[in-house]
C-alpha cells in the first residue's frame, strides 16, 4: 500500500484568507489527473492522488474540516476512512485560496501536488 505522509508547515505570507464555506467543490491537477471532491456535507473523496509526490496514486475518502491556524498555514484536515492509505489516519490539505489547494510533505520544499478548482462548463 502507498505510504503517504503529510506534515505541518509554516509558510509566512503564502496563504490568503479563505472562507471555508467556499471550499466545497472539485479540485484537479491537470498534469496527473488526480482529483479531490470536497463535499458541502463535510465528506471528501480523492481519486488517483499522491499526497507526497513519491508514492503511487491512491483513491481514498472520508470527512474534512477546515482549520484556521493562527500559528501556521490554514489547512483542510482530511480524516481518511479505512482503506486506500493503509495506516494513515489524516492528511493536511493546505489552502492557497478558494480555488487552489495543495499537499506539502516537506516544510522546506515546494508543494508535492497542487490542485485547482474545476468550474462547471
Amino acid at each position: 500500500m502507498a505510504a503517504l505522509t503529510a506534515s505541518a508547515v509554516f509558510v509566512a505570507g503564502c496563504t490568503a484568507s479563505v472562507d471555508p464555506d467556499e471550499l466545497p467543490g472539485l479540485y484537479r491537477n491537470e498534469k496527473t489527473g488526480g482529483e479531490i471532491l470536497l463535499g458541502s456535507d463535510g465528506t471528501f473523496s480523492a481519486t488517483d492522488v499522491s499526497t507526497d509526490g513519491s508514492s503511487d496514486p491512491a483513491d481514498f475518502q472520508g470527512s474534512w474540516e477546515f482549520l484556521d491556524s493562527q500559528e501556521s498555514s490554514d489547512f483542510v484536515y482530511l480524516k481518511v476512512k479505512d482503506g486506500g492509505l493503509g495506516v494513515t489516519a489524516g492528511i493536511q490539505l493546505y489552502t492557497r485560496s478558494q480555488d487552489t489547494v495543495y499537499f506539502r510533505d516537506d516544510p522546506d520544499g515546494p508543494p508535492s501536488l497542487v490542485l485547482k478548482r474545476v468550474t462547471a462548463p
